[in-house]
């Protein structure tokens, strides 16, 4: 395992899930959806570090490995979020078989416009947006939203309401609280975001730390690493 990483879970009590036995080669292991913050306190500087830094991590080494030596295959989708109504896909739907489909993500990526600059941060209505779009993704074992955020939601109803109206069951929410901008944004990401067995929020310092935070962030993952005996409080209820 590489230093940086080793480093960063050390301490930590991991453990990984490993398939009982080979699954067909259609078998999808994980749906995930990776929501970017454009509300208006992400400048087009940050931008650019946040988006290219999304697209530097999938391009690295271990996490292309981490996609494409698992028991069955990823499938990922990208959008970005700011105010109520802003939500918008950047990728729909692509499944990770093969190096040039994570290289046709990482285009999508890199070659679509900012789609808002000048709204609020919405995060209720982010996370109904990522929920719905993984209703109208592909069946597979695992179903992660990997949403990044510099600030608390300021905009319509709470990440709380929307897991209790929207399809959230067997669900993971994990975040990527970029520091610097809000005080306590960690702390309200632990609360109010993270949602979901084995969720669990990265930290970037600042948007120049982002590219190192999401290479952590997509490792763990794609590999399905929980820490033990923490399961998140605020499922939906049965």
């Amino acid at each position: 395992m590489r230093g940086w990483f080793a480093g960063v879970l050390g301490g930590l009590c991991v453990g990984v899930t490993t398939p009982a036995h080979a699954q067909a080669p259609d078998h999808c292991r994980l749906a995930l959806v990776l929501a970017l913050d454009v509300s208006s306190s992400v400048d087009a500087e940050e931008y650019v570090l946040q988006r290219d830094g999304l697209a530097a991590a999938l391009d690295d080494a271990s996490i292309r490995e981490a996609i494409l030596d698992g028991e069955g295959h990823v499938a990922a989708a990208i959008y970005e979020w700011s105010g109520r109504r802003q939500s918008a896909i950047i990728s729909p739907w692509l499944t990770l078989g093969q190096d040039a489909d994570i290289d046709e993500l990482i285009r999508r990526l890199q070659s679509t416009p900012r789609s808002h600059s000048r709204f609020p941060t919405a995060l209720g209505y982010a996370l109904g947006f990522g929920a719905t779009l993984l209703e109208q993704g592909p069946e597979c074992d695992r179903r992660v939203i990997d949403v990044s955020g510099d600030g608390k939601n300021n905009d319509g109803f709470s990440p709380q309401l929307a897991y209790r109206n929207y399809p959230f069951r067997n669900v993971t929410v994990n975040g990527l609280a970029v520091l610097g901008g809000t005080p306590n944004v960690v702390e309200y990401f632990q609360r109010e975001v993270r949602f979901g067995f084995g969720a669990f929020v990265e930290t970037s310092d600042g948007y120049q730390g982002y590219r190192e935070a999401m290479t952590r962030k997509l490792f763990r993952e794609l590999n399905d690493m929980t820490l033990s005996a923490r399961p998140v409080k605020s499922e939906r209820p049965g």
